[in-house]
């Protein structure tokens, strides 16, 4: 008998049972800020909406619940002679809840046809930002019409027929192109209302999404407040706004906010900053200005206060109904028939960390999802019932990995079939997590198919030891 058999095969099986515990007894997901990493422990959150229009005006009022406001937005404390910066995009929410909340809303009239069937998606291209592949911000700056004509170091959104493949953010058509896009209607407007650096003074951004996400012409509500060169902030707080001419970080960090109060810096009660004065440890000067938006950036108002209270956002938005900027804007006409989709940022989150609605159509005196209430006074009435909706959060997954072979439902979007009747919020989460740790899921799973294997081949031989026929002619 040979008296190795036994042993050896009890250390392969052994062995194998090792490797399947390892490859089933540590998970995969798992927060990684080194590779962008972080899942929020919601995967979903509701969102109401409501639209109302008058001759002139469109209103669309918005309520997600939050478990506590952020209006303070990338702040600057004084710390032992230098201003430490509080609130710069990171990955997952800001530890010092110095990132404000936000809602975004995209808008067309049908010239985007792929939104209307599977929303934001299409917005997000190969190497965006805060993805685990992002491009290299020098490759950015130097690309000939993002960085040296956009002055871009970052791939934002953008439309997939800006590119010539969709799939390599660097393939932007031409100038000539992108002009009769444009013109043609190819492009979504951004509505973008931030609760720092707008909102106190009743104001919103107008945005644009075409081959990157760009802002409508003119001033926007807000401007840098930082001297590069001498690394202190350009202006502080007048004295009698704040005799100390600074917020302090205490109150900063307090979680409460007094919406009647002073927590913002605005170009009506800014003076330039003064380096000579006794500056104290926990001082804090916002980083951004807040000033009057101009031009087409400046056509979306907060209609009424915009406010946090007893766990809930409530926030109106009103604009005129036709810009007059058809190259920047959307027009809400009577009979009109567009396609909207919604994002909201919460708990201290920025860039890519928000959730995200599917698509669904808007009609002005037509039959849609929402249903615009007409009026022909000043105030809306509100007198219809929510639209309600459910948000998710969307992960790594982009347009070029949806069109792929890795998506099995590729075929259905070369077919034109939309999303919203095929997955709930709720698989489109989950995806988006899988998508997020999809090689780290793909290694466990072959890790776990060799352990299998090898633990099948073990008892296979082992039987084989037990019952062939030399191991029976050993017999007396």
């Amino acid at each position: 008998m040979n008296t190795w058999r036994i042993p050896a095969v009890l250390a392969s099986l052994i062995l194998a049972l090792g490797l399947a515990w390892l490859t089933q007894g540590s998970g995969v997901v798992h927060n990684d800020p080194a590779r962008n990493l972080y899942i929020p422990e919601q995967l979903t959150m509701p969102l109401q909406i409501q639209v109302a229009y008058n001759p002139q005006h469109i209103f669309f009022r918005y309520r997600w619940p939050a478990e506590q406001a952020h209006v303070y937005h990338d702040m600057l404390r004084f710390a032992d002679g230098e201003w430490v910066r509080h609130g710069a995009s990171r990955v997952g929410p800001d530890p010092d809840g110095t990132y404000e909340d936000r809602v975004t809303m995209l808008v067309d009239d049908g010239n985007v046809p792929e939104f209307g069937r599977y929303g934001g998606y299409i917005t997000a291209g190969a190497k965006a930002r805060f993805f685990s592949d992002e491009a290299k911000p020098a490759e950015v700056a130097a690309h000939p019409h993002l960085g040296q004509t956009l002055g871009e170091s970052e791939v934002r959104k953008y439309l997939p027929a800006s590119r010539h493949d969709s799939a390599d953010w660097r393939s932007v058509v031409d100038a000539a192109a992108l002009q009769e896009q444009r013109k043609a209607g190819y492009f979504l407007d951004l509505w973008h209302w931030r609760a720092g650096r707008a909102n106190a003074l009743g104001l919103s951004d107008d945005q644009l999404i075409a081959e990157h996400r760009l802002s409508d012409g003119g001033r926007g509500p807000y401007t840098d407040n930082w001297d590069a060169e001498r690394k202190q902030p350009l202006w502080m707080f007048a004295a009698h706004i704040r005799p100390s001419h600074a917020l302090r970080w205490e109150d900063v960090q307090a979680k409460r906010v007094d919406f009647d109060g002073i927590y913002y810096l605005a170009e009506t009660f800014a003076i330039p900053f003064d380096p000579s004065h006794k500056w104290q440890n926990g001082d804090v000067i916002p980083r951004n200005l807040l000033r009057e938006g101009s031009g087409s950036r400046g056509d979306i108002r907060v209609h009424g206060p915009a406010r946090w209270a007893e766990g809930y956002w409530d926030v109106t938005l009103v604009r005129e109904r036709d810009t007059g900027q058809p190259l920047e804007d959307k027009m809400f006409l009577d009979q009109g028939r567009y396609d909207v989709g919604f994002a909201v940022h919460r708990n201290a989150s920025g860039s890519r960390w928000h959730y995200v609605s599917q698509p669904y159509s808007l009609g002005l005196g037509r039959n849609a999802d929402i249903q615009a209430l007409a009026f022909t006074s000043e105030q809306p009435p509100w007198s219809q019932s929510w639209f309600e909706t459910t948000l998710f959060y969307p992960g790594q997954v982009n347009w070029p990995l949806l069109n792929s072979r890795a998506h099995a439902g590729s075929i259905d979007i070369a077919e034109g079939k939309p999303v919203r009747p095929r997955h709930s919020e709720e698989q489109l989460a989950h995806y988006g997590v899988e998508m997020e740790f999809n090689a780290a899921i793909i290694r466990q799973w072959s890790l776990t198919l060799l352990a299998g294997l090898w633990l099948l081949a073990g008892a296979l031989i082992g039987l084989w030891f037990s019952f062939s026929p030399a191991r029976q002619g050993d017999r007396p």
